[in-house]
């Protein structure tokens, strides 16, 4: 199906840090749309963060754009799809650029980020991430986290030794178990969705998801008038909760193509032949 696409970001540093270590960024004509988190003393979370959008960006415009679209894809299938091997290795250089900035620069030790991001094409997209960002899918009137946060809290929950009530109030929250740059190799989770017209995505730190359930995350969204209003909305609404922390989000929304763009598509891919 061929499906177009809008998108909307906003980030704030809050209501008690002096300084936004959250990062963001896209690219449209590659479909790459990414959020970082970053960690660090001495500013080292506010460049760990920007070298991973500048740096994860630069891969995707950089490589060669396959024109070849294969309409079998599957999310059936455990055969990862070109597209998610493509954001898997693009995460994993991203990793060694901040890991060599960490190891040439004395001042940046310790430093590292968080990354969730998706490339899409059409009605296909990959998600990647490393660390506890967050992609959601909001469909209609349902809300689904496509990423599983790489957490203790989370690591705890998942064998059943506190309850989801619990992580959510648990002082363990920000004790991640994987990021960029904290190895000079990382395994990112990718994977492989398909999109119908009408579906959102949020990407966002946890600024957002430690302040909003995952419920008022979605009925913000969708009580809004543009995207543009919902990212104001997400913020306003994480700083009334107090705002302890770096608030980013990131929101795309898929929309059916007008019948000129799907035949100006078509036309681009066979004079590419």
């Amino acid at each position: 199906m061929s499906l177009a696409i809008e998108v909307a970001g906003k980030t704030d540093v809050g209501c008690v840090r002096v300084r936004n270590e959250d990062n963001f960024g896209y690219d449209l004509d590659r479909g790459i749309f990414v959020v970082c988190d970053g960690m660090g003393g001495h500013a080292s979370g506010e460049v760990a963060s920007k070298l991973a959008v500048d740096s994860l960006l630069t891969y995707f415009r950089q490589r060669p754009q396959n024109t070849e679209r294969r309409d079998d894809e599957s999310t059936t299938t455990t055969v990862l799809s070109e597209r998610a091997l493509a954001l898997q290795e693009g995460i994993q250089l991203t990793n060694r650029a901040i890991w060599d900035a960490v190891c040439a620069h004395q001042q940046h030790a310790g430093m590292g980020s968080t990354i969730v991001c998706v490339l899409i094409d059409q009605d296909l997209f990959s998600v990647g991430h490393v660390g506890d960002s967050r992609v959601y899918l909001i469909r209609e009137d349902a809300i689904q986290q496509l990423t599983q946060d790489h957490s203790l809290v989370a690591r705890q929950t998942q064998l059943g030794l506190i309850s989801p009530e619990e992580a959510r109030t648990s002082k363990l929250q920000n004790v991640i178990t994987q990021a960029l740059g904290s190895e000079d190799g990382v395994v990112p989770d990718v994977d492989d969705m398909v999109a119908i017209s009408d579906d959102v995505l949020v990407l966002t730190s946890d600024g957002l998801t430690g302040a909003l359930s995952d419920q008022e995350i979605m009925r913000t969204v969708n009580s809004a008038a543009t995207l543009g209003q919902a990212c104001e909305n997400l913020i306003q609404s994480a700083k009334l909760r107090g705002g302890t922390d770096n608030i980013t989000c990131l929101l795309i929304r898929f929309l059916e193509s007008p019948w000129y763009q799907t035949c100006l598509r078509s036309l681009r891919t066979s004079g590419s032949r």
